[in-house]
């Protein structure tokens, strides 16, 4: 039996923000075309296409996403019965979508306020708009409010989360919506870097994995000067976050603040690109002292001084594994493999030497 052929009314009239396990559930639920046609157009297996119905079906005992099916679902056959029955007036309105700016911009405003602490959506059954809630009392602050569709879109793409269902359903913001954020907060840089000329701004889809925070570093000759960095990309990051068995943190910020200036002299230092590429030769205690104002890579003398002086105040094994991890941002596992410990030693033997490298640097003030 052949494939019918997509019709006028095809999926691809539904704007980019729609789920693509959404608009194959409408496809076969409403306009009840076989599993294997629909996979086949997809490219894929019928037990995909099965997957996402199911999950879909499972998914609309949220009533924000049985309305956003729904609402598809009209918004699919609208067409069609507007040329059957022009009198059907009501069907454009409760069939028309939000498009992919609208979402956009009510993404950017909405999932900001639902980031802040004890911060949740309500929606209300039956009331038009849904409102962003802060606190956990009897009389929470309202911080926003936006339309319902908006909110079913939310709900759909699942960028919230319902826990606590009733008269008034209430969300939660997810991981996926909080990734979300951080790719449209990039993609709104990138248009504004765009704009005023400047050098190309991170990939949004890069910018979803950053923690960027302003950081105020000492520039020789120019003063103190704000930069915005990147806390997720230093291993030393995921590392100041975790705590120990009486709940301290692991590395106190005097160890993180000691590895970054290491990492602030390397980078400083241009060592970077040519010791990358011999390794051994860096790494070797012997070679260590061997940098200095003759040294045939670029950069500031004194900062491949202070890096070479920190280097030899650690010695061997130290010294080894601050390098890799501080200023060549090498995993904790990757390092433990090359330097052949046993698992989950590295980060101890990292927060002794960074003890070590934090009283060298306070013994050199």
């Amino acid at each position: 039996m052949p494939i019918p052929a997509p019709t006028e009314t095809d999926l691809t009239r539904f704007p980019d923000w729609v789920p693509s396990a959404a608009r194959t559930y409408v496809e076969h639920a409403f306009d009840g075309r076989p599993l294997r046609h629909v996979a086949a157009e997809r490219g894929c297996s019928a037990s995909t296409i099965l997957r996402h119905v199911r999950r879909i079906e499972r998914l609309r005992d949220d009533p924000l996403v049985d309305e956003a099916i729904e609402r598809l679902a009209a918004a699919r056959l609208m067409p069609k019965r507007t040329e059957e029955d022009p009198a059907m007036s009501a069907l454009p309105a409760k069939a028309a979508l939000i498009d992919d700016a609208t979402l956009a911009r009510e993404g950017r405003r909405v999932l900001r306020r639902l980031c802040e602490a004890d911060a949740f959506l309500a929606v209300g059954q039956g009331m038009p708009q849904a409102a962003v809630l802060r606190g956990s009392g009897d009389t929470p602050t309202r911080t926003a409010t936006l339309p319902r569709d908006v909110a079913q879109a939310m709900v759909l793409k699942d960028w919230l989360s319902c826990f606590k269902a009733g008269r008034v359903t209430r969300y939660r913001i997810t991981d996926a919506g909080r990734a979300a954020l951080k790719r449209m907060l990039g993609d709104s840089l990138q248009h504004k870097v765009a704009a005023r000329g400047m050098a190309e701004a991170p990939s949004p889809f890069l910018t979803q994995h950053m923690q960027l925070s302003e950081r105020v570093i000492e520039v020789p000759g120019h003063g103190d000067t704000s930069l915005r960095v990147n806390l997720a990309e230093s291993p030393l990051g995921a590392l100041a976050r975790k705590r120990d068995k009486d709940g301290k943190p692991f590395l106190p910020m005097p160890l993180v603040v000691a590895g970054e200036r290491l990492r602030e002299d390397f980078e400083r230092a241009q060592m970077g690109p040519r010791v990358g590429q011999n390794w051994d030769r860096f790494l070797a205690a012997g070679d260590r002292g061997s940098m200095g104002p003759s040294d045939p890579i670029g950069g500031s003398d004194a900062a491949r001084q202070r890096v070479s002086q920190a280097l030899r105040a650690l010695g061997p094994g130290l010294g080894d594994v601050v390098l890799r991890v501080c200023c060549f941002l090498e995993g904790l596992e990757a390092a433990e493999k090359r330097m052949g410990w046993s698992a989950r030693s590295g980060k101890i033997v990292l927060r002794i030497a960074l003890q070590r490298l934090a009283q060298h640097y306070d013994g050199n003030r």
